[in-house]
């Protein structure tokens, strides 16, 4: 936990001064963004750690058991973690032990006898090439750049709150328009993650092992599926699908460890982490409200839906929409970034969202059962279960030290969590 808060203060410090003394309002790559991952890193390691070496087993989750650290890395090991060069200045965060079985050269082993179901370890005569996933991740980062250069400029998300849009525009039209400005501010993200993943894939990073066809799968760190966060129905299946590793990240240093409110905690520490301007704070205090409803609806009405193929269509068709709307409408605030314009686009929508969102949680039950020394809640958050499996998918089965468990015992932990 000083750990924790050493290195989130000193970021939040590293924010202070790029927000309020350097550039406030602007977008810049600067030292702030590579300690935004770096924070990352030493933060897990160190609950990772704590897991490992002072934690009873018994006392861990699954996924605490699998990522947990029993020997004290050195200090080579602890740097070449934090600072090696593919991921230095966008990441994506990885586990430790992930990233030390590949510098290792465990993984492809690893990965082959993961796909073969088997305990004993199988070695594969040669390793498998990542050129297809890296030509086709470049693909994706040269569409993105280009969508952003060509469309977005003419998209403006600062449109929204133009006095003679809001005057002139009936409601379908601004909230349309609310969904494609927010739409086309997205690829930048899409460009930057991609080309991130890619770098890692480009020096053999991020197996994940094979298909059920036989293919290989080179997103073990992936941040972000495009397909499904443009298609999602729902709040949580944006979430799921946007951000993973940091959404990873929060679930294992917040949620799981929170001992009251995690949701709320987990947005908080989130904004936290993001930065210091007041946009990103009230994008997510919008975003506990948005997930909480969103949750309700989806656990009292969807049962009823899913019986027939054409209502569950219907259903789906209505959620996108409404999701789309909800995401657009909850993330203006961090594109505007401050107080003042963030609040006219919300008075102008009179929180129509938020109102709706508090009654939908006055009027629906959250259905709730008792935390257990042993078990999560059943209120997930927003990235649950989905991203439970992609967390114990990426756990690496082998120990960095022989003091605890074996290493057949590793893989056999890891064999498991893939059936799941």
């Amino acid at each position: 936990r000083y750990c924790f808060v050493f290195a989130l203060g000193y970021l939040t410090v590293c924010q202070i001064t790029r927000v309020y003394i350097f550039d406030y309002g602007q977008y810049s790559a600067d030292f702030s963004g590579p300690m935004m991952i770096i924070t990352q890193k030493i933060t897990s390691l160190a609950f990772e750690i704590h897991d490992g070496m002072f934690r009873k087993n018994e006392d861990l989750t699954p996924s605490q058991r699998c990522l947990a650290v029993r020997r004290m890395p050195s200090l080579l090991e602890y740097l070449s973690y934090n600072c090696n060069f593919m991921g230095i200045l966008a990441g994506p965060l990885c586990s430790y032990k992930d990233y030390i079985t590949f510098i290792e050269g465990r993984s492809y082993q690893l990965q082959q006898s993961e796909a073969n179901g088997k305990e004993e370890t199988k070695y594969e005569q040669t390793d498998p090439s990542p050129n297809i996933a890296v030509a086709q991740k470049l693909l994706i980062c040269g569409l993105s750049l280009l969508f952003h250069m060509t469309i977005t400029e003419t998209l403006p998300v600062e449109y929204n709150i133009d006095d003679n849009f809001r005057a002139t525009a009936s409601w379908p039209v601004r909230f349309f328009y609310l969904y494609v400005s927010l739409m086309a501010a997205r690829p930048k993200y899409y460009f930057a993650w991609t080309l991130a993943d890619a770098i890692n894939n480009a020096a053999g990073f991020g197996f994940r092992g094979y298909d059920k066809n036989g293919g290989t799968r080179w997103d073990l760190i992936s941040n972000l599926r495009i397909q499904q966060i443009e298609f999602s129905t729902s709040f949580k299946m944006f979430l799921d699908n946007w951000n993973i590793q940091t959404a990873l990240w929060l679930k294992r240093v917040c949620y799981e460890r929170a001992t009251f409110s995690p949701t709320i905690q987990t947005f908080i520490l989130s904004a936290i982490w993001h930065g210091v301007y007041p946009g990103y704070y009230l994008t997510f205090l919008t975003g506990v409200l948005m997930t909480l409803a969103a949750r309700a609806i989806r656990n009292n009405i969807r049962h009823y839906f899913v019986e027939s193929p054409a209502v569950k269509l219907c259903y789906d068709i209505i959620t996108w929409m409404a999701t789309q709307v909800a995401i657009s409408y909850t993330v203006v605030p961090f594109v505007l970034l401050s107080v003042k314009p963030s609040f006219t686009f919300y008075s102008s929508c009179y929180f129509c969202l938020h109102i709706a969102s508090i009654l939908v949680l006055l009027v629906l039950p959250l259905k709730r059962t008792q935390k257990g020394s042993k078990k999560h809640e059943s209120i997930q958050p927003v990235w649950s279960k989905k991203l439970e499996e992609e967390n114990l998918l990426q756990k690496n089965s082998y120990s960095t030290t022989n003091n605890s468990f074996s290493q057949k015992q590793e893989i056999t932990c890891r064999y498991q969590a893939s059936k799941q």
